[in-house]
């Protein structure tokens, strides 16, 4: 019998219970609050590096490599105040700056399995708070060692990587004994919107630093309010419900309760079940596929801004931020879409999540598709990439969050090991873009969109083909007992 022709074992809430346990104010949505802050922290600190980076580099280091050919007329409104000269320029070409994007995900790629199997042992909190921190400190070393060379700064990155690695592993292992099923696509959209509302804060903010101070205060900046978030998140979170402290009684026999029997009591870990199961392997590809297209843009929309569209550097971020905005904005309403149609039971959880993973994917890769066909239309190029980046907030809801509907006990593993298909990218996405975009031309990067967008409507038919909505028989104590 297919999964989606299963009965689905997501318990269905009274309204009486529903109404005894309030939202605002909540431990659960104080939570969500909390981690919202730490994402928007964790993408400011992965982000503003796209940016400084186009203020980092000599104008003219990279011609021989790198000439643009300027199909475009200059695009920039005046500018009154004058351009500080005072960041020092270094001469990388264009192979270097790709590495210098990539080296992040080096070292993202190696703390996620492990990430996740520690969150699953010890908690989340400790894991994700000490993540964003050491993340943070390193990034505050990022112009000393950018001063000392290429190879330093690349080093710092892959650091960086390494911390920010066990962050959304340790955060699904939480959400696992925190979020109700019914709750589970408002409590973590919200929790991992921050990670948009960072990008669209960071790019401008960075653009803005960039333009009338120094480069070097991007990093200074955010790395001081990921120090500053880090006491705030050990003072206020717990692992779970049963051992915080300010949580009310009623709040946590609900969240218990709702969570009963979708628990494994098993100390041992099923990794064969897991590398096994179709369905996991379904997330893994729509997690790689989705992520091809996100990090591509991610770290070169400012140089497609500059080169292509050719705007200034405080234009650059503004409008490398709304696409971010968009997504940010998308993914909040279609996490509160997502479990109205589910908690009314219009919708099983298995078709909430297909249909949502298709628009999130399907959606951004045709009007990727429709930006590099649009020459030199400013407006209409913008346009264009934020309604991709926007419809991809609907994969939050989507597959995204498919973990902890198979798996929920394993949910931090399961990420761990989705996430580290799903860093592939971002390790070579930019290599390969920056490659393809040795001239900056049109066509050049309309190669660059057809590739993501390609991978984008793979991934999205694989997911909606072999994906699952209900817990997997390894998944709960009683498969490890009837096992063993």
């Amino acid at each position: 019998m297919e999964p989606e022709e299963r009965e689905d074992r997501t318990p269905l809430l009274k309204e009486s219970q529903l109404g005894a346990v309030r939202a605002c104010c909540s431990a659960r949505y104080n939570l969500a609050l909390l981690a919202f802050f730490g994402f928007f922290l964790l993408y400011a600190l992965r982000v503003n590096l796209s940016v400084a980076l186009v203020d980092m580099v000599e104008p003219n280091a990279s011609l021989a490599k790198n000439t643009t050919f300027h199909v475009c007329p200059e695009h920039s409104s005046t500018i009154n105040v004058p351009r500080n000269t005072t960041g020092k320029k270094y001469p990388w070409d264009a192979d270097t700056q790709g590495w210098i994007l990539g080296s992040f995900f080096y070292g993202y790629i190696i703390t996620q399995i492990p990430g996740g199997y520690l969150a699953s042992k010890i908690g989340g909190k400790l894991l994700l708070g000490f993540g964003i921190f050491g993340t943070s400190v390193f990034t505050l070393l990022t112009p000393l060692a950018a001063d000392l060379g290429v190879g330093y700064l690349i080093a710092v990155r892959v650091l960086e990587g390494l911390g920010e690695g066990v962050t959304f592993p340790a955060m699904h292992s939480m959400w696992s004994s925190w979020a109700p099923p019914l709750e589970r696509s408002k409590l973590l959209s919200i929790s991992y919107a921050g990670a948009q509302m960072g990008t669209v804060v960071s790019l401008p903010l960075s653009g803005l630093i960039c333009y009338y101070m120094n480069w070097v205060y991007v990093f200074y900046l955010f790395g001081t309010l990921g120090v500053l978030w880090f006491f705030f998140w050990m003072w206020l979170v717990s692992n779970k419900p049963e051992t915080h402290k300010r949580i009310s009684h009623a709040e946590r026999e609900y969240i218990l309760s709702s969570l009963k029997d979708q628990l494994s009591t098993q100390k041992s870990v099923p990794w064969r079940p897991i590398l096994t199961s179709i369905p996991v392997w379904a997330i893994v590809v729509a997690h790689f596929s989705y992520n091809w297209t996100f990090y591509t843009l991610l770290t070169l929309l400012p140089t497609y801004m500059k080169e292509i569209l050719r705007f200034n550097a405080e234009e650059n971020g503004f409008l490398s931020a709304l696409p971010y905005f968009g997504c940010w904005l998308c993914i909040i309403l279609s996490g509160q879409i997502a479990d109205h149609l589910r908690e009314t039971q219009s919708f099983s959880t298995v078709y909430v999540r297909k249909c949502f993973t298709l628009i999130g994917m399907i959606g951004p890769a045709m009007f990727l598709v429709a930006a590099g066909f649009i020459g030199c239309n400013y407006e209409l190029a913008v346009a264009f990439v934020t309604i991709s980046t926007t419809l991809g907030g609907f994969c939050t809801s989507g597959y995204s969050i498919n973990h902890l509907d198979i798996a929920p006990s394993y949910a931090g593993i399961l990420l761990g090991i989705t996430n580290s298909f799903a860093t592939i990218p971002g390790m070579v996405g930019p290599v390969i873009a920056k490659v393809l975009t040795h001239n900056n031309t049109v066509g050049e990067w309309q190669t660059v969109f057809y590739i993501a967008a390609s991978i984008n409507v793979f991934g999205a038919i694989f997911f909606a083909l072999f994906a699952s909505g209900e817990v997997q028989d390894w998944a709960v104590s009683s498969y490890h007992f009837h096992r063993n």
